[in-house]
């Protein structure tokens, strides 16, 4: 991002935008396995068709998903697969920051154990 002027810096964060909603997430998840129809992904997420179309739509206007008509139906698959292993790196420095988490949490536990301290709250 270095140098990028303002306008460019708009466009990174609504490609951001798209990523930040739960909802959009899962309906990427589900196009990595291929091709749906937006009535497919809408009973796969548990979703209304019409909310699953306004979050396909929104992945589209940001280029990470196409459409494509097949008789009365709409498909969508993916048009960015690197929008993976951005996922995948993302999820891996959560799982980090969980893991290390996880140890303070031990190490005070051992700690307080050690001391003689209970951890129980009253």
């Amino acid at each position: 991002m270095k140098g990028l002027p303002p306008e460019a810096l708009k466009e990174v964060a609504a490609y951001f935008q798209a990523l930040s909603e739960p909802a959009r997430l899962q309906l990427l998840n589900l196009l990595r396995n291929g091709d749906h129809s937006v009535g497919e992904l809408a009973e796969l997420c548990g979703f209304t068709a019409a909310n699953a179309s306004r979050h396909l739509s929104f992945l589209t206007q940001q280029g990470l998903v196409e459409r494509e008509g097949r008789g009365t139906s709409i498909y969508y698959r993916i048009a960015d697969p690197s929008i993976y292993a951005l996922c995948d790196l993302v999820c891996g420095n959560i799982a980090r920051k969980f893991e290390r988490t996880a140890s303070e949490r031990r190490a005070f536990t051992r700690t307080q154990r050690a001391s003689g301290r209970s951890t129980r709250k009253a």
